[in-house]
């Protein structure tokens, strides 16, 4: 978990996400289009990807991708952006965070 905290330190919004994930994608364009620039992480592509994904599932995630932190704060998969965005809570969360 110390080391997805150092990930997610002093970055408005953080996405763990693979190349491959339509889900991934539509995540990261959805943040990306209202402005935001998050930093992502590419779980396939990175030389410590599987130990990234442990250490996801140890702070509670599901298994899988894209897995978000707004404002240093864990906000979950797909499910969970989605449903801040139903609710009119995701630019709101976005700039608290200073992403946009």
């Amino acid at each position: 978990m110390e080391m997805i905290t150092r990930m997610v330190a002093d970055r408005p919004v953080v996405i763990f996400s693979r190349t491959t994930c339509c889900m991934s994608h539509t995540i990261k364009t959805l943040i990306s289009g209202f402005g935001a620039n998050p930093t992502v992480y590419e779980v396939d592509e990175v030389q410590n990807g599987r130990q990234i994904e442990r250490a996801l599932q140890q702070m509670g995630c599901k298994i899988g991708v894209p897995i978000v932190f707004i404002g240093q704060q864990l906000i979950g998969g797909p499910n969970q952006v989605m449903s801040l965005q139903v609710r009119n809570q995701l630019v709101p969360l976005l700039i608290r965070a200073g992403a946009i």
